[in-house]
């Protein structure tokens, strides 16, 4: 027991940190000046310059640095709406002016969320500064209206109201205007640069590349024919030649990317200045430059390049000894930070890695410029312009306009029609998805979207994917906090312990309703919040006392058991904090109304656990607390975060929030300062999360849809440094969470049926995962949550057959989207809790110390073949001929599987059948037959959280892990909800 406790979680040492960040992985910025071979001064500029950080890995011991967040930031299949969820289907859209005489247009759908019977109402905002998105919960026996929207959008006031528009052709228009974020196709530059080159004019003049850059070209792409060329071409000439005869043309992710390579692009003899050349790869956003030579030669600056418009280069050196690539990444100045950030050091030995890595890098850069001033006020003209034109055409024929469905505008959002236009209401809306349909598959073709292999997912392994904690957890789980592998929840029954694959153990009674706790392995103290009013107290106890009642099972404690164990003068409290970094000394503020009582406890981390475990265990450690002050507050605070000051003496702070704002209070003084006013009508504090970036406090406040970052600097003269800082930024959730965590680099919003992940430093989208009816339990270091998962006894439910239901060929306007759980009679709803490990976040593999409370057991830790317990999706761009072949070689490894001996089941009687394939006459294409599809019979014993290997040894096959099959809850659905890919 002694040496269990001797040493602290490395799970609770992560979550200690997991607040601490820094931008300067992301480089820092310097002034660069060029100059010729005579030494003159060419151009100077000042860049972000990144080459990897040194020393990134230091710090963490043990464990080893994984790079986990190369993703795409704010994919298309994520942000595009209108696209994704509105065209082709029933939807409504509305037209207003706001105070200022801005007009403004608002689309509204309700919609099953990605399949996952999940009815939502998807609602977008234009206006002539961007988009606004957000989700809204469904609910049958509640209405919304389109002022309640507006005003969730922070659109109160009108100067003329919202009037329904009823022309299938704005389909159109508002396509325009979604287009206006941004192009989902991409041209890059690659600019040839042999050793010693130092001028622009020397670089567009090389008319061959060397080797080494001839396997470059060919790891980015493939060498194309541009004469009669069908695909993205950007900007090049498909017809005529006039821009060479080849290029390198790819895809990624779902997006054509199109190289413009110096070397291939026309070369002129007579004109030094390669003007040709320049016209295109000086007009790209970004540019990669492959320059030979060792590292000890003049290395390549952007101050080099004469161009106003490329923001971002990307240098790349080839080493020929270890056969790696370098990387160096220049942003201009005014660029936003974006990732991922470079490894330290930025050389990658595996090329593909590289390649991937590049071009996330590349597509992220380009977004991010986008961003910047020069391009953020090109765009909010154009929109402007687009909306106000859209505006003069569209108001003549409104106020021609005189029937009973106009006057729908500021009533439900899905109404009843009067039964005497109902048939007309019908004909119009198959004419609206007839057309919108028709759009879709047209910009589809065209290339204008991303391409639907965006969501094919094969087997690579995502930061955030969860594991089954527990299954069929029946109880209602109030709070809950981690012990080691372990869990301790609050719930109806009492508190109780969980272990992965163990039955749970009851440590406490249902008489102690515990609502709030924090486990301290590293102090053996457990703090909890009992009862509520006036009743309720703040309860220590010493964890090795509960660990001995729990090996030893001599009882199980009540709430009358637990009177030596309560703090004194917490009683009627509400609320408690600690701070997260107890280095030195633990630190409690108690709110007790508006009162906040300030408790400490002092140790010495070398013998506090030996000393305590020497004590009995039915003596209580509450006269190792000592109460230091009282603060009073104006409120009850709602929300309390304690936040450590550089010194810890007297610059400790406390957050709190109550009323319509954040306050920063000083421990010592008790003198309280604004921090951030919240200027709506209606606010709901979310959170309030103390961050530290390179040692310095920070706070994300949380509240509504919106996420702030405040740098909180240190006192000075007594009072904290507050004010509007450079390195502040803010940024809108999706829909309204409940909580929010923060794991750098990502932090995620819980709402009740999503996970929305974002990055800290700039918080741009990565994935939204749809997890129905979803509960946080625990987040201090992994974290737990609570989900349903909609357990099949049939295999005819498909995600194919739920894209059939929810958009119907002739809809009504009277008929409301049904939810699919009320109709599905053979889907059984069960509750389990599953676990996001907190290491896979932060990008560390962590080897954990055996510290469950209860029997220990062998933990197994990932192994470098990728051999998990984890179900596993994730996006790949691929060709169709690669389709083919994965199809193929999976379809092998499938068959494969039949020859393996199967317990008799009913799935390994399917298993037996003999795949056919019929043909649909009034589909034109080929489709299986439910019972016989090798995917859907084999799924007990290959899609039961394993991966999708790409390997045929049988062995490696057959010796992978078998997991519950509702494990994981979350899925990556195709962008297009009516194309179902069959790799059959």
């Amino acid at each position: 027991l002694m040496k269990r406790f001797c040493s602290s979680s490395v799970s609770e040492d992560l979550g200690c940190r997991r607040g601490e960040f820094s931008r300067k992985h992301y480089g820092s910025v310097e002034l660069l000046i060029s100059s010729d071979a005579d030494g003159a001064i060419q151009r100077a500029g000042r860049f972000r310059v990144e080459n990897g950080s040194s020393g990134e890995n230091t710090d963490y011991t043990p464990g080893t640095w994984h790079r986990t967040d190369v993703h795409l930031e704010n994919p298309e299949y994520h942000t595009r709406w209108y696209f994704k969820y509105f065209l082709g289907k029933v939807h409504q859209n509305y037209i207003g002016t706001d105070a200022e005489k801005n007009p403004f247009f608002l689309s509204v759908v309700l919609s099953d969320q990605n399949n996952q019977r999940v009815p939502q109402y998807h609602s977008i905002l234009w206006r002539k500064t961007g988009t606004q998105k957000m989700c809204l919960p469904y609910s049958p026996t509640k209405t919304l209206s389109v002022k309640s929207i507006l005003s969730a959008m922070s659109l109160d006031k009108f100067e003329k109201s919202p009037r329904e528009i009823f022309h299938p052709e704005i389909q159109k228009d508002l396509l325009v205007l979604e287009e206006q974020e941004g192009s989902v196709n991409f041209k890059f530059g690659v600019l040839y640069a042999k050793d010693g080159q130092l001028t622009d004019d020397e670089m567009f003049s090389n008319e061959t590349g060397s080797e080494s850059f001839q396997r470059f070209l060919h790891l980015l792409g493939d060498t194309i024919t541009l004469k009669g060329w069908t695909g993205y071409r950007g900007g090049l000439d498909t017809k005529n030649d006039t821009t060479g005869t080849c290029s390198i043309y790819t895809v990624f992710q779902g997006h054509e990317i199109m190289f413009h390579v110096s070397t291939m692009l026309p070369y002129s003899r007579e004109n030094k200045q390669q003007v040709e050349r320049k016209r295109h790869i000086g007009n790209d956003i970004v540019t990669i430059v492959f320059q030979e030579g060792e590292e000890s030669s003049p290395a390549f600056k952007p101050s080099m390049i004469r161009s106003h418009f490329t923001h971002i280069f990307a240098l790349v050196r080839y080493n020929k000894q270890n056969d790696s690539y370098r990387l160096k990444i220049f942003s201009e100045e005014s660029v936003p930070l974006f990732g991922p950030p470079l490894p330290s050091p930025p050389v990658f030995t595996n090329h593909q890695e590289f390649r991937d890595f590049v071009l996330v890098k590349l597509i992220n850069g380009e977004k991010a410029t986008l961003e910047t001033p020069t391009f953020s006020q090109k765009r909010q003209r154009t929109l402007d312009m687009l909306i106000r034109s859209l505006y003069q055409d569209l108001m003549p024929d409104l106020h021609k306009v005189n029937n009973m469905l106009n006057r729908r505008s500021f009533s439900d959002v899905l109404p009843e029609s009067p039964k005497s236009t109902r048939k007309k209401e019908e004909a119009r809306q198959a004419e609206f998805v007839r057309l919108g349909q028709a759009l879709k598959l047209k910009t589809t073709v065209k290339g204008d979207a991303t391409a639907n292999l965006a969501t094919t997912s094969f087997c690579k392994k995502e930061p955030w994917e969860s594991q089954s904690f527990c299954s069929n957890f029946p109880h209602e789980v109030v709070c809950a906090d981690s012990w080691g592998q372990s869990l301790l929840v609050s719930t109806d029954a009492g508190i109780l312990l969980i272990d992965d694959g163990q039955p749970s153990v009851q440590v406490f009674d249902k008489t102690l309703q515990i609502k709030q706790m924090h486990v301290l392995e590293a102090l053996d103290l457990l703090i909890a919040r009992t009862d509520k009013g006036k009743d309720s107290r703040l309860l220590v106890f010493r964890l090795s006392a509960v660990q001995k009642d729990i090996e030893t099972k001599q009882m199980i404690r009540s709430k009358y058991d637990c009177r030596e164990n309560k703090l004194e003068r917490t009683k009627g409290c509400h609320l408690y904090a600690i701070n997260t970094h107890h280095g030195s000394e633990l630190r409690i503020v108690v709110a007790i109304r508006n009162k906040l009582l300030l408790v400490t406890k002092k140790y010495n981390p070398c013998n506090s656990l030996t000393s305590s475990s020497l004590l009995s265990s039915s003596e209580s450690p509450v006269e190792e607390f000592q109460y230091i002050r009282e603060i009073c507050l104006s409120d009850p605070p709602v929300v309390m975060t304690l936040v450590d000051g550089p010194t810890g003496d007297s610059d400790n702070m406390i957050c709190v929030a109550y009323r319509h704002q954040f306050d920063l209070v000083n421990e010592s003084t008790g003198e309280s300062y604004r921090l951030h006013h919240v200027e709506t009508n209606k606010v709901n504090f979310v959170a309030a999360i103390d961050v530290y970036e390179d040692g310095e406090a920070g706070l994300l406040l949380c509240y509504n849809y919106v996420c702030q970052y405040r740098k909180v600097y240190p006192f000075n003269g007594g009072s904290p440094l507050i004010q509007p800082s450079a390195y502040d930024f803010h940024f809108s959730w999706n829909q309204v969470p409940y909580a929010v965590v923060c794991a750098f680099p990502y932090i995620l919003a819980f709402t009740t049926d999503s996970i929305e992940i974002r990055l800290v430093v700039n918080g741009n989208l990565v994935h939204t995962a749809v997890v129905p009816e979803l509960q946080l339990v625990a987040s201090r270091s992994d974290i737990y949550f609570k989900a349903t998962a909609a357990v099949s006894g049939s295999s005819d439910s498909s995600s194919k057959e739920m894209s059939s239901r929810s958009s119907p060929e002739t809809p009504t306007a009277y008929e409301m989207p049904e939810c699919p759980l009320s109709s599905l009679e053979d889907l059984v709803p069960c509750k389990n809790l599953y676990k996001i490990p907190l290491s896979n976040l932060v990008g560390r593999s962590i080897e954990r110390p055996l510290k469950s409370p209860l029997a220990p057991k062998v933990i197994s830790t990932t192994t470098s073949s990728g051999i998990a317990s984890l179900a596993v999706t994730h996006s790949l761009s691929l060709s169709r001929m690669e389709i083919k072949e994965i199809a193929s070689r999976t379809r092998k490894e499938l068959l494969g599987l039949l020859d393996e001996p199967i317990p008799k089941t009913e799935s390994a009687q399917k298993q037996k059948k003999i795949p056919r394939r019929q043909s649909d006459p009034k589909q034109g294409a080929v489709r299986s037959t439910s019972s016989d599809r090798i995917i859907s019979s084999s799924s007990e014993r290959y899609s039961e959280g394993r991966h999708l290997s790409t390997s045929s040894d049988p062995d490696t096959l057959a010796n992978r892990e078998e997991s519950s099959p509702s494990s994981y809850p979350f899925q990556l659905i195709s962008l297009y909800d009516e194309d179902i890919i069959d790799l059959k």
